[in-house]
């Protein structure tokens, strides 16, 4: 399946139905008086997380969504039936924007948050409404309420604790291959990864945690160049970004410390907030390099890079070192989780003031 990450739709709530002038016609009642009923209200139109779904691609090509109005109404007292509501089944962590305004409308963070993002118009008023002691026989009517229009924009932010950075053939799908469910193309070639591949890694029988890889990232992606800019915006829900440098490129005139400060210098441009996150340095495909020479190489490239961070040295291919990284990717990943769901402290001068 295509992975799209965005979206632009139209979507229009039903308009309600309207009111209607009748008046009773029975037999020996010459003056039944009014029994025009109400039109129904318009359609409204929900959405819905699932977490069934990983892409926007329903949306790509089927852009106007629209609500039944509703039936207008009839003689004998009879109102008319509300509009038909539709639902809109996006992925977890989809969120909605006003295309004309650029306001966040909506965030669906939570598999089957449900939110309305258009309401149907109410149906207008039959003439039974209006009869009084003064006015029997009324003849007004009312029609019914337009319902909601909005052009809006989808946009997709996976949500995942840990997101992996890295240029082109650093071995990031291998690595996430290695330690979860996930199966990504593998190849020895630039940017195979064509879109973000998730996987849930197993670090014990209820203990897990989400990772996120996305398309590699090269110099001058935050002004639009390769595939990863695009793709950035996936790494923002994210509690720790891991960042896999290549050791052992197959080019000699390659060196791993410029490329490593070109993907930082990448997320500063694109996103301050992404660029501050926590960030460990996993040096990877140690296999390629000879035993005796790896640590002075390690030494020599986090003195280079002036790194005062984590490190973890890793082969993603014979998985060395792999075990050690996830079991603390999890503490970290269970203590910001603890910190973020741990209630505030709230002064007890002022409890009596706080919310239930």
């Amino acid at each position: 399946m295509k992975f799209v990450d965005e979206a632009y739709i139209d979507i229009a709530a039903g308009d309600g139905g309207n009111g209607c002038v009748s008046f009773r016609h029975e037999k020996y009642k010459e003056f039944g008086g009014p029994n025009g009923g109400d039109g129904g209200r318009g359609g409204h139109v929900f959405a819905v997380a699932d977490p069934n779904l990983n892409t926007l691609v329903d949306f790509r090509y089927s852009r106007r969504h629209e609500a039944k109005r509703g039936e207008h109404g009839m003689g004998s007292d009879m109102f008319g039936a509300a509009g038909s509501d539709i639902t809109l089944k996006v992925p977890v962590g989809t969120i909605f924007t006003d295309a004309e305004t650029g306001e966040v409308l909506y965030e669906l963070l939570t598999p089957g948050e449900v939110v309305t993002i258009a309401k149907g118009g109410d149906g207008g008023f039959g003439n039974m409404r209006f009869k009084s002691a003064i006015n029997r026989a009324p003849r007004q009517k009312t029609p019914g309420w337009p319902g909601e229009k909005k052009n809006l924009k989808l946009e997709l932010k996976v949500l995942a604790d840990v997101g992996l950075l890295g240029m082109p053939n650093a071995g990031k799908s291998t690595f996430i291959a290695a330690v979860s469910n996930a199966r990504p193309k593998i190849a020895d070639y630039p940017f195979t990864t064509l879109h973000p591949n998730l996987g849930v890694v197993r670090v014990a029988p209820e203990q897990s945690f989400v990772i996120a890889d996305i398309p590699g990232l090269i110099e001058g992606a935050s002004e639009g160049a390769g595939l990863g800019h695009q793709f950035l915006r996936h790494l923002q829900r994210t509690r720790l970004l891991l960042h896999i440098v290549d050791l052992a490129p197959f080019d000699d005139a390659v060196d791993p410390v410029a490329q490593a400060k070109a993907i930082v210098g990448e997320l500063k441009k694109y996103d301050q907030q992404l660029h501050d996150k926590p960030r460990w340095l996993v040096l990877n495909k140690l296999d390629m390099v000879p035993a005796e020479e790896r640590e002075e190489r390690v030494k020599d490239f986090v003195k280079r890079f002036k790194w005062k961070g984590p490190v973890f040295q890793i082969s993603a291919l014979t998985r060395e070192g792999c075990e050690p990284l996830i079991h603390a990717i999890y503490r970290h990943v269970q203590t910001q989780q603890r910190v973020e769901n741990t209630p505030e402290e709230i002064d007890p001068r002022f409890a009596g003031d706080a919310p239930d």
